[in-house]
């Protein structure tokens, strides 16, 4: 199983670009474009929150537009900048998404790794945070599969990553969901979105990756109080690739055109 892993694309309106500065929308086209070259081809594509920049339904659009372009399944989680219920109505047709309340899924059984998605954002809030019922909810959804295989994605991560601007919006009472996942050994990756940088690190007895965006990347300034910063970077995306004897791999994939292939490696 081959999961396409994207996150943070910050579209814009037709016409628009991000912060006034960056075609979000062009890096967002050169990144279908990656994965529809990609062979084989993944079987699911999931994005980790940030579809759009400033939550208007004109940008969801937008979104509907690009993704059209994919064969594949698409899951996606909310992020601090989407509006929640045009997000629900943008994810409408596809069925994975409750029609009120917290924007959760589940794939279930559909693949060999079940993906859930934990919608941690709060409206209003750029934060994250983990509150009783979306504990509960979790508790309830890694109980009814308890040998699964099963990645976790959420938008702020439960952790720090030293960027001092960042982690002030991170996901807090990350705690819970530690003592959660230490009791549930199936958990292969907890995946997360909202640092705009490639991240990995140990978290409660398994591993948690934050995947960069596909528009700008935001500084790696790990300095105490330094003042935040983005940068146009080589954007990228997240490949999952299972396979039961060995488990799962994540590839750090570059999006764009490059030199090659050549005769040699």
């Amino acid at each position: 199983m081959l999961i396409a892993h994207l996150s943070d694309p910050h579209l814009r309106e037709k016409g628009h670009l991000y912060q006034g500065l960056v075609d979000s929308n062009a890096m967002f086209d050169l990144a279908i474009e990656t994965l529809k070259a990609f062979r084989p081809e993944p079987d699911i594509v999931i994005i980790g929150g940030d579809l759009v920049d400033e939550g208007a339904e004109a940008e969801y659009e937008t979104v509907r537009l690009a993704l059209s372009r994919l064969r594949q399944p698409v899951y996606a989680i909310p992020g601090n900048h989407d509006e929640r219920e045009a997000f629900r109505a943008c994810f409408s047709e596809t069925g994975h998404l409750a029609a009120a309340g917290p924007l959760h899924f589940d794939t279930s059984g559909r693949w060999p790794v079940r993906v859930i998605g934990f919608d941690v954002t709060v409206p209003g809030q750029h934060y994250g945070e983990i509150d009783d019922a979306a504990l509960l909810w979790l508790e309830k959804a890694l109980t009814e599969h308890p040998d699964r295989p099963t990645a976790i994605l959420m938008h702020q991560p439960p952790i720090d990553s030293g960027i001092d601007i960042i982690d002030a919006y991170k996901c807090l009472r990350g705690e819970r969901l530690a003592e959660l996942l230490l009791r549930h050994g199936n958990v292969e990756r907890v995946l997360c979105g909202h640092i705009h940088r490639f991240m990995q690190a140990r978290f409660a007895g398994t591993t948690l990756l934050t995947a960069p965006s596909t528009a700008t990347s935001i500084a790696l300034r790990l300095t105490e109080g330094a003042p935040p910063a983005s940068y146009v970077e080589p954007p990228a995306f997240l490949l999952h690739h299972w396979r039961p004897r060995q488990g799962l791999v994540t590839h750090w994939v570059p999006i764009g055109r490059f030199p090659g292939p050549m005769p040699f490696f």
